[in-house]
């Protein structure tokens, strides 16, 4: 087989025309309860199915994630129209157990991430084929976007791009969720002067202010398409042109400036001179975890 990557393109409005594939990219553990959402939504997403691909790692799972996954998949590539490229579920354990309750604890967050950096790397090196043009990374417990949302991304024409995530509530309060999408600010980076090179900086937690700009707090009355500069990201749903992750950038296991997996993948993806962008107005809901 013959593959020139000189006609693989990531374009901002021609990708449907132009038959470009995105792979849609999902670790998951114990995700039985937000299945049937997850798949609800890529379903009915106006980009054609046929150009979606669509893969799982599963890690360290007590509850029938992988028995739902595959009723899912069977279920979707039974159908005679209408079916995604692919579905396939990987599986790779790494023996790390955290009881829910210690899941969001600070010192516990360098830990954990590292291990979620290598459950995406796995998974992207398992999953990207040579005709990937996109690599989109979604939670499986965002219970709201638009249809529109993969061409509404692309549209940013940026090398990474993620929507503004926050939290579904009953009451429809504005809720920040996804504090991983900011910007650095001038005192950021004087505080960072004094750490020492292994220091995890992470966001939402009073032990240690960043003083960074989260995108959650940034005015949302703008435009779906207006788009500010990022310096980290989170993956409650991120879009990546899939030439970014193939040049190397990837979700360091390792403190990298200060950060880990996805925050660590926006830094290392800015050092080789990629672009990295939030849509303020762009909004998506992630359901509140315990």
């Amino acid at each position: 087989m013959f593959v020139n990557f000189n006609n693989l393109k990531s374009s901002a409005l021609n990708a449907r025309k132009n038959k470009e594939k995105i792979l849609v990219l999902t670790p998951l553990k114990d995700a039985e309860p937000y299945l049937d959402r997850y798949f609800e939504l890529l379903d009915r997403t106006t980009y054609p199915n046929k150009l979606i691909s669509i893969a799982f790692l599963v890690s360290d799972s007590s509850d029938g994630t992988i028995e739902s996954l595959q009723a899912h998949a069977d279920q979707l590539q039974s159908r005679w129209t209408n079916r995604f490229e692919s579905v396939r579920i990987f599986k790779k354990d790494f023996e790390f157990d955290l009881p829910n309750e210690q899941r969001h604890k600070y010192e516990m967050q360098p830990l954990r991430r590292s291990v979620m950096a290598r459950s995406r790397n796995w998974l992207l090196t398992a999953a990207m084929k040579h005709d990937t043009a996109w690599v989109g990374w979604v939670d499986v417990d965002v219970v709201e976007y638009p249809a529109t949302i993969f061409e509404d991304l692309m549209r940013a024409d940026a090398d990474v791009v993620v929507p503004n995530c926050l939290l579904q509530r009953e009451d429809n309060a504005f809720w920040a969720y996804d504090k991983n999408n900011w910007k650095e600010t001038d005192r950021s980076m004087e505080v960072q002067k004094d750490l020492s090179e292994d220091f995890v900086l992470l966001e939402g937690y009073y032990e240690f202010p960043t003083y960074r700009q989260l995108l959650v707090d940034m005015p949302t009355d703008v435009s779906p398409d207006y788009k500010v500069e990022l310096d980290g990201v989170g993956a409650t749903f991120t879009l990546v042109k899939a030439h970014v992750h193939r040049e190397g950038a990837n979700f360091p296991a390792f403190t990298y400036k200060h950060q880990v997996e996805t925050e660590g993948f926006a830094k290392m993806a800015k050092s080789m001179g990629f672009s990295v962008y939030g849509l303020p107005g762009y909004l998506i809901y992630h359901v509140q975890n315990h």
